[in-house]
């Protein structure tokens, strides 16, 4: 390719999320010039999210909430959900400076607010800013640690990514960086010593970046929602691009951060990686094509978690469901109806089919009817709507069963178990906790499908939590020949991170910044005066 114009920094970062702009800040202000880039607008998925980060320890909102929590107790939860995604040094670090790390963000810009949602909830109304956003209280959790609710959002009406994302993006701006949208990068160039020097780019501008940024923010959303139409308007993004977009090599005097998302939008990566988790609703923009990871493949590095997705089947709100029976087609219980939605998407995943059903009695639904205008925001809403309008319904457990598709007998022995624990006050057999059981007695009875499968109204989200994996020290890339890719790092859902073994609210987000800070840090590491 002909370089027909070429820019000079100190660390060039691919991808202007929340990964991405944490990034940006720690190596400016390590005095490093930074330059960063984004196919689209900037924002990705992030701004699309609901804005919510996972954090605890004391917190000034658990405080301000009259929330006891500690940095141990924050530990000793995650250690269950993270597994081998991260060493135990790793996430011990990640849940000391956790408090840190959400003033931090305050000092950013970032609102957040000690608002304590009083409900089990997938996400709190405009009322309620922190909330339990994980299986904390969850049977088999609240023994190992006390729990202590530690989703933080940021505070703004409706989901909230865009405030999150806006207010790093203002103080991006506020700091000098350039920031160069409508840039795609295509290729990173090593040096003669195989460092990692420079990233070849293409770049739109005048009239036609803004027709690539008007398209770009519509196939986001709604597009997110309407995939034939993303696909539609993605394609003409292309033409845009292959026609107008000028190519622009940017020079990285200390390193690149690759902070460009994940590949959930890449159907041939999803085919190869993930296979059972095409059914979903891709959570990200077009942007998460896996563009970040396949750079850093190109150069040698490695990969890891790649199987790893997070599909989300909420139950709740109304909390109501919550007192409900998750069952397969068998008629067997899926497990705890109280653990967080991930829990559940994966076990549907694997289930027969990807088929499942919530069981809910007559006073349940009535008591779902009645909270949902008091526990949920709009989207929500809907879906809860369409879950109750479309259920199967019957006087009679078999009646039920047999219009849904399900056992009736083993549905019935199911059902019995939990009634029987409901009654006695005897150990749930699934281990749900003594405040969410309720028997299941007072017919019509109902079999809400939950099924994963591509509905508009009611979408089953979906994420990847692997990438390029990294020295969880620096955050540089490591090679697939040992040890790191000089001049790399990698940030975010381009990378292995904190989640991704196991997903709850609020948990990528603050793997991002904790993950984009060190990027950050350690790429300006080393410059001197005489360099700023």
């Amino acid at each position: 390719m002909v370089q027909r114009s070429a820019l000079h920094a100190d660390v060039v970062i691919v991808g202007f999320g929340v990964a991405g702009a944490c990034a940006a800040l720690e190596a400016a202000r390590a005095g490093a010039r930074v330059v960063v880039l984004d196919r689209f607008h900037g924002g990705g998925a992030s701004a699309l999210s609901g804005g919510v980060v996972y954090a605890g320890g004391g917190t000034r909102q658990q405080r301000a909430a009259g929330v006891s929590d500690t940095a141990e107790a924050m530990y000793a939860y995650l250690r269950q959900e993270v597994g081998d995604a991260v060493s135990a040094d790793t996430l011990r670090r990640f849940c000391e400076s956790s408090a840190d790390l959400i003033g931090w963000l305050e000092r950013q810009g970032v609102p957040f607010e000690g608002s304590l949602c009083p409900y089990k909830t997938s996400y709190p109304s405009n009322r309620h800013y922190l909330y339990y956003s994980g299986s904390e209280a969850a049977g088999g959790f609240r023994d190992i640690a006390p729990p202590a609710p530690r989703g933080h959002r940021a505070k703004g009406r409706g989901t909230s990514g865009k405030v999150l994302f806006s207010a790093l993006a203002a103080a991006v701006r506020g700091t000098g960086i350039q920031v160069l949208t409508q840039t795609r990068a295509r290729e990173l160039v090593l040096d003669a010593d195989g460092r990692v020097c420079a990233v070849d780019c293409e770049r739109l501008g005048g009239a036609a970046g803004r027709v690539h940024r008007l398209l770009g923010r519509v196939a986001a959303k709604p597009g997110m929602y309407l995939p034939k139409l993303a696909r539609l308007l993605h394609r003409a993004v292309e033409r845009l691009e292959q026609r107008y977009a000028e190519p622009v090599r940017i020079h990285a005097d200390r390193a690149v951060v690759l902070a460009a998302g994940g590949f959930v939008a890449n159907r041939a990566m999803m085919r190869r990686f993930a296979p059972a988790y095409r059914g979903g609703l891709p959570l990200g923009t077009r942007g998460d094509d896996g563009s970040g990871i396949r750079l850093g493949q190109g150069v040698g590095g490695a990969l890891g978690k790649m199987d790893r997705v997070s599909a989300w089947r909420f139950i709740s709100p109304p909390s109501a469901m919550l007192g409900g029976v998750l069952v397969d087609q068998r008629g067997q219980r899926i497990g705890d109806e109280s653990r967080y939605g991930a829990a559940h998407g994966r076990a549907l995943v694997e289930a027969p089919g990807g088929r499942g059903w919530l069981l809910i009695d007559q006073r349940l639904r009535q008591q779902a009817k009645d909270q949902l205008r008091s526990q949920t925001v709009w989207f929500q809403r809907l879906q809860a709507h369409y879950l109750l309008a479309t259920a199967a319904t019957g006087r009679t457990l078999d009646a039920v069963a047999a219009k849904a598709g399900v056992d009736a007998d083993a549905l019935r022995a199911t059902v019995d178990d939990y009634n029987e624990a409901a009654r006695t006050g005897k150990p749930d057999p699934a281990g749900k906790p003594e405040e969410f059981v309720q028997s299941l007695e007072q017919p019509p009875f109902a079999l809400l499908d939950v099924s994963i499968r591509p509905r508009p109204a009611y979408p089953c989200p979906m994420l990847t939590l692997g990438g390029l994996l990294v020295d969880e020290d620096t955050g540089g890339v490591r090679s697939e020949q040992g040890g790191t890719i000089p001049g790399l790092f990698a940030a975010g859902r381009t990378a292995v991170g904190v989640c991704s073994n196991s997903y709850i609210s609020g948990l990528s987000l603050a793997d991002c910044v904790f993950s984009g800070r060190r990027a950050g840090l350690n790429s300006a590491k080393g410059l001197t005066d005489a360099d700023t």
